[in-house]
């Protein structure tokens, strides 16, 4: 075989690196989820605005009431959505260089993740419930609201992160489009958590 006919041959063409997003310019994911995440986005920083402004109007009575949150449970929760984060990014690692079983492990440990999220947010609810703490008081009227809403986001989450899985299952229907578009969204969950986080735990 010579030179010329390896080059044009079908295994020298598959076995080109493809390019990543980055080299070729294309922003990751589809528009339409960059267009729905950007929404999410606007919708929580007026959340996080009014939360603002009546914690300036009322500073003593928000921090009577944030006295009361557990803090250990807020760092456990920030540490699982910050490792789901890394689990979906290298789903994406994995899926842009065709490893696929791997990338659907890693979408798996994600998803493992949120669920736990979910189980350990449930449980601090119903703790803060039982002991008296309803949307009675100011503050904790946000905190469910804010809370709630990211969990909703969160189990959105992990329907997406169930069609990227199997989408991936599927050899017909595999695109990396549609498992960057399941990364971005799941980042988004994830950087909402840490705004929530500093807001409502660590902000003093």
């Amino acid at each position: 075989m010579t030179q010329s006919d390896s080059l044009s041959s079908p295994t020298a063409v598959q076995d080109e690196p493809q390019k990543s997003p980055a080299s070729s310019g294309r922003l990751p994911g589809d528009l339409d989820m960059w267009i729905m995440v950007l929404g999410d986005i606007l919708i929580f920083s007026g959340y996080f605005v009014i939360f603002m402004i009546y914690r300036a109007m009322n500073p003593e009575e928000f921090l009577r009431a944030q006295q009361h949150l557990d803090v250990n449970i807020g760092v456990l929760n920030t540490v699982i959505l910050l490792t789901s984060s890394w689990f979906i990014a290298r789903a994406v690692i994995s899926a842009r260089a065709g490893r696929h079983v791997q990338s659907i492990r890693l979408v798996y440990g994600a998803g493992i993740c949120g669920v736990l999220f979910m189980v350990f947010k449930s449980y601090e609810w119903a703790s803060k419930i039982s002991a008296g703490h309803t949307n009675a008081d100011t503050f904790y009227s946000f905190y469910y609201v804010i809370t709630g809403v990211h969990l909703l986001h969160v189990l959105i989450g992990l329907i997406v992160l169930g069609v990227v899985i199997r989408e991936l299952r599927n050899p017909a229907r595999r695109r990396t489009s549609m498992v960057e578009s399941g990364a971005v969204y799941w980042h988004m969950v994830d950087l909402l958590w840490v705004i929530i986080f500093g807001l409502l735990y660590v902000m003093r």
